[in-house]
């Protein structure tokens, strides 16, 4: 039986998908390789997933969200369980884009709940975010906390994928597990976040733009983190057994928040970079942007207790990994200016 991961181009999909391939699974992968950001990149993942071994992947570019599409794609597929990974991402973009959050996030979440429902799934994983608990100010964040009032429309996706998956649990009896990542960053991340962008400028000398640098905190966590966490859930459905999961339901339906349970201050990022590329930042002060939340901190202790989940990468570290990774990647590297 094979594991399906969708966005498996993206940047914790692709992770995941080599990690499932490496230790000898069959993955089937979609991605409908979007315009979000350049392509090229989703591409370049893509071929290095394809050279992992000893399992295999099988590649469909498609969107999720077109329901015909995707059972005619997996008419022959024998998967028995799932991992969602792909979204339309970004805070920021879904002021400008609603409508492309609406397809991929509500549209596509359901279609994914339905393939899991009529296939009987063993096990659907899917992306939530730290998004959900909006302005919260109770720290750190809990699985258990009221999350109905979101900042962002991307975060309001977010949460509803919450809802529509415990009614499908409840209704279906699907074992479904939801994980609320917390600011991942690493090789293969996004142009669209700060890790990149700042390290793009640094090295190019140009100004970073700080968004509200002496407030704004994030739980950086390191991709090889994260994907501990997303496969150790994927292999520990939980159990249709009437006892409260994490995040409150008595379905087979949990919630967990994978973090690095460690809020650094967004001058710890630029230090971090600075020292990684042996150059100093340009600051270009910014306010906080609309969608944005000054703090984010996860409570880790369910997905430790339940998950063995156990964060070990130090900001320091991670992004030392990221710059070295990114001075191989990107045309864009160039000489110190001047």
């Amino acid at each position: 039986m094979s594991v399906l991961v969708t966005g498996a181009a993206g940047f914790i999909g692709c992770h995941v998908a080599r990690r499932l391939v490496a230790r000898g699974e069959d993955v089937i992968g979609i991605d409908n390789l979007n315009s979000y950001y350049d392509p090229a990149l989703k591409r370049a993942r893509l071929a290095e997933l394809k050279r992992a071994g000893p399992g295999c992947l099988r590649f469909h570019k498609l969107d999720f969200a077109d329901a015909d599409a995707l059972e005619a794609a997996l008419a022959d597929a024998d998967c028995d369980r799932i991992v969602h990974l792909g979204a339309q991402a970004g805070v920021r973009y879904s002021l400008q884009n609603p409508r492309a959050y609406a397809a991929s996030n509500l549209v596509g979440h359901l279609n994914m709940l339905e393939l899991a429902r009529h296939r009987e799934v063993r096990h659907l994983v899917y992306a939530s975010s730290s998004s959900v608990y909006g302005g919260n100010e109770s720290l750190p964040f809990r699985v258990e906390d009221r999350v109905d009032h979101p900042v962002s429309f991307y975060a309001a996706t977010k949460k509803a994928d919450e809802l529509m998956s415990e009614a499908y649990a409840h209704l279906y009896r699907i074992p479904t597990t939801g994980l609320r990542f917390f600011t991942v960053y690493g090789p293969w991340g996004r142009p669209d976040m700060a890790a990149w962008i700042f390290t793009e400028k640094v090295l190019a000398g140009a100004p970073i733009p700080v968004f509200d640098e002496q407030r704004m905190q994030r739980d950086f966590t390191y991709i090889d983190d994260i994907v501990e966490g997303v496969v150790a859930a994927l292999d520990r459905p939980p159990a249709d057994d009437g006892a409260p999961k994490p995040g409150g339901s008595v379905a087979p339906h949990a919630l967990y928040n994978l973090g690095n349970s460690r809020p650094e201050p967004l001058s710890a990022l630029i230090a971090a970079i600075e020292k990684a590329c042996g150059r100093a930042a340009i600051r270009q002060p910014m306010p906080m942007q609309p969608g944005d939340v000054a703090r984010t901190y996860a409570d880790i202790e369910a997905s430790r207790r339940d998950l063995g989940f156990a964060p070990r990468t130090s900001l320091e570290e991670g992004i030392a990994r990221f710059v070295q990774w990114y001075r191989g990647y990107s045309p864009a590297e160039r000489a110190p200016a001047g």
